[in-house]
């Protein structure tokens, strides 16, 4: 009851909390009753005693009033934890510490003065311990201390004053209040402790009846303190597929168990069940795996401790539900977070944490690993001609042939798209690396048949060793796919592994792409302007107009750079529209019947403002529409042939010309002549290159192109003539048109304006 132990059955811990819980309540009362008492005694020991003592002694009382102060409030919250011995400790020392405080004036002042004050004094001392009696009945041992301390210190000094009466008295009343503040403690804790009981009861009946308004919970379980099935529900029975005489008394674990109480092997789950039963601790939405009738279940168990109202434990209750479904859905989310639903395997993030633990090993065990990105080259043009389903089927087959070549040092995932990683967990032998991205490349070159279609896709790797090319996920990762972009942009079907290099030509790039993106505004593109001649009269019959960039900060930046990175950021579309414009004004300077030809690009043809543009440019220029020659490549119609060709035939049907150039380099298909009509056909320099050194390719090319043009009505244009043999060969073959450097490079707008005044040019066109 005071504190000073605790007996061996009982949570005492839990009760000492309850008992001390109501100290920083009243800690201030004290504080407030105490101070002013020990002003009452300054002011009768005021003149009687030296004042140096009587303000050490007032200062003694403050500083043991704080330290009570302080202690009293660390067990703010004491009812809701058990309290520790050091704490009661603690409060005890506090106690003491304030007797001994209030013992000093009768110790050590009652020998220098006289029997009136100290009576008064004793009056005083007197209302402090019925007052603390009365402000900490809880905690009987406070007031025991305080009126057995100062209480005996003051009886011993009115004896040894030769005040036998007063020292009965005090002696007498000092006993009076330890007893009344014992019994008073007893009834206040038992009072709490039956409170407490109450309320848990009311807890746990709330918690049933609102587990069960919600539908949350099933059934109701009970079990003794030896954790054997008590009570049992018809619900209850019925989850465990028994009958509830044969499971009346049966251990709880062991029901649940199944099989697993014969081998030992019991799931995590059931031990931390077991372990909480163990320990007598509270639990809530507790998942635990089960086995009734030889099925794997998931129950959701809450269960709370029960108590006698002695305080003595007397087992557990709860509620639980059988979740197997809601489980199974949670398991089937958390694969979905992991894998691919295309082609099951893992997805990026489950990629992104076997490389982080992955670099952690290389840390641990001092080895390398590897992370390898894959691009699929031409899938793009099997989707967009195919379609997308085609295109899945197709990206189902890549991971089968992935998941071949791999062993258990390697995972493989989707990143999105055709693109694919591999992981190599441990690539301390960096060949392995490069015959893993090998066997890769052999396989996914191998010819597909999805759905009566003979499909041909390559691969691209590039790859990246940790920690050498980076020691976190990211830049591993990030330095993987630069050397993907190296392996991309030398054509496909390769591997390539990083290089610093690689970081450098990126920087490169971006600094590019930065430049680019405000060379329009600040006016750094011009205009050239090559000639294109007829075959027979060498006449100039049109100019095809060439992009020219001058950055003040990069110098003068090659076409086959800048061109290629304004279509990856589709920055052409902007770019073609000023190409356009610029280039019907300058041949609005030209005679009527020479043409301005004009390259666009597939992205232009994909923006749904290319006819407004053509018409707004010849518009603003005054342009006849019959002078302005739109030249584009095949591989415009792979990413999406429909609307490409759609919005060449709105030009058409302005009255612009339609060329077709780099016949026979790329994806040549009869198709696009069928559906198509186009004004010429140009010839690539390689074919006319090639007819020179008399290769047979080479000259049946051309002769088939010129034939074909000729039977649909179509002019021929041989591209990338420099030699007077070249420009023979081509005479030769029948192409009408011919460009090159040998007929003139490519010019600014005012000297292809001098050309037409010029006498050479006159005399021809006279012969013409």
């Amino acid at each position: 009851m005071l504190g000073v132990t605790d007996p061996a059955e009982g949570d005492w811990g839990r009760l000492r909390g309850l008992q001390y819980s109501t100290l920083p309540g009243a800690g201030i009362g004290r504080s407030v009753s105490q101070g002013v008492a020990a002003l009452a005694l300054g002011f009768f020991l005021m003149g009687r005693i030296p004042a140096a003592i009587l303000a050490l002694w007032l200062v003694i009382v403050g500083a043991g009033l704080f330290n009570a102060w302080r202690i009293d409030q660390s067990l703010i919250g004491a009812e809701r934890r058990r309290l520790s011995s050091a704490e009661i400790k603690r409060q005890l020392l506090g106690s003491i510490i304030n007797a001994l405080t209030w013992a000093i004036p009768f110790a050590g002042f009652g020998f220098l003065i006289d029997a009136q004050i100290l009576v008064k004094m004793w009056t005083v001392l007197a209302i402090l311990m019925v007052g603390t009696a009365m402000l900490m009945p809880a905690v009987p041992m406070a007031t025991v201390l305080f009126a057995g301390i100062a209480g005996g210190t003051a009886a011993a000094q009115f004896a040894f004053s030769g005040m036998i009466d007063m020292a009965t008295i005090s002696a007498l009343f000092s006993f009076l209040v330890i007893f009344g503040a014992v019994e008073n403690g007893r009834r206040d804790l038992t009072a709490k402790v039956a409170h407490v009981g109450m309320v848990e009861k009311d807890e746990v009946v709330s918690m049933l009846l609102r587990e069960f308004e919600e539908g949350e919970a099933d059934w109701l379980w009970q079990v003794d303190t030896g954790r054997r099935v008590r009570a049992i529900s018809p619900r209850f029975a019925f989850a465990l597929a028994r009958e509830a005489r044969e499971i009346e008394g049966l251990s709880f674990i062991q029901l649940i168990a199944g099989e697993a109480w014969e081998t030992g092997q019991f799931p995590s789950s059931l031990h931390d069940l077991a372990e909480r039963l163990k320990r007598r601790e509270h639990f809530s939405n507790l998942l635990v795996r089960v086995s009734i009738a030889g099925q794997a279940r998931w129950w959701e168990l809450s269960g709370t401790p029960k108590f006698t109202d002695e305080g003595h434990f007397d087992g557990f209750r709860g509620v639980g539900s059988d979740v197997t479904e809601a489980r199974e859905n949670s398991d089937k989310i958390a694969w979905l977070a992991r894998y691919d639903t295309l082609t099951g395997l893992p997805n990026r993030m489950m990629l992104t944490e076997t490389l982080g633990e992955a670099l952690a090993d290389v840390e641990r065990w001092r080895r390398r690993c590897a992370f390898l990105m894959i691009d699929l080259d031409r899938f793009k043009a099997v989707n967009d001609t195919l379609g997308h389903h085609i295109g899945d089927q197709l990206l189902a087959r890549v991971s089968e042939r992935l998941k071949e070549q791999l062993s258990e040092n390697e995972l493989c995932g989707r990143l999105g798209g055709d693109e694919f990683a591999i992981v190599i967990r441990d690539a301390s032998d960096l060949d392995h690396v490069k015959r893993v991205a090998e066997r890769v490349i052999h396989r996914l070159s191998q010819p597909y048949e999805v759905d009566h279609h003979t499909l041909f896709v390559g691969a691209s790797v590039g790859s990246a060793i940790g920690p050498r090319d980076g020691a976190t996920v990211e830049t591993l990762m990030r330095n993987a796919d630069l050397a993907l972009y190296r392996a991309k942009d030398s054509g496909g079907n390769v591997h390539y592994s990083y290089e610093p290099a690689l970081h450098a030509h990126a920087e490169e790039r971006r600094r590019l792409e930065f430049a680019l993106r405000r060379a329009l505004d600040s006016n750094e593109f011009s205009l050239v302007f090559q000639p294109v001649v007829d075959a027979t009269s060498e006449a100039v019959t049109n100019f095809e107009a060439l992009l020219r960039w001058n950055s003040p900060a990069l110098g003068p930046v090659s076409p086959a750079k800048f061109i290629p990175l304004a279509e990856d950021t589709r920055l052409i579309v902007p770019i073609g529209e000023w190409v356009l414009h610029q280039a019907c004004i300058a041949a609005t300077h030209w005679p009527e019947h020479i043409r301005i030809a004009v390259n666009v690009s597939g992205e232009q043809l994909l923006d749904q403002s290319f006819a407004a543009t053509v018409v707004s440019a010849l518009s603003a220029s005054g342009l006849a529409p019959q002078r302005l020659e739109l030249e584009v490549t095949e591989s415009v119609f792979l990413r999406d042939g429909n609307q490409a060709r759609a919005a060449l035939e709105q030009a058409m049907a302005l009255g612009c010309k339609i060329a077709l150039d780099d016949f026979g380099t790329g994806y040549s298909s009869l198709g696009y002549l069928r559906k198509l009509r186009f004004s010429t056909i140009k010839v690539d320099r390689s074919f006319v290159q090639g007819a020179a050194t008399g290769n047979a390719e080479s000259l049946a090319i051309i002769r088939a192109v010129v034939a074909m043009a000729d039977s649909l009505e179509m002019s021929t244009t041989a591209e990338g003539a420099e030699t007077e043999k070249e420009v023979e060969i081509i005479r030769q073959l029948g192409c009408r048109k011919i460009q090159g450097y040998y007929f003139g490079r490519p010019m600014a707008a005012h000297d292809a304006e001098a050309l037409f005044r010029s006498r050479h040019y006159l005399s021809k066109q006279t012969a013409a």
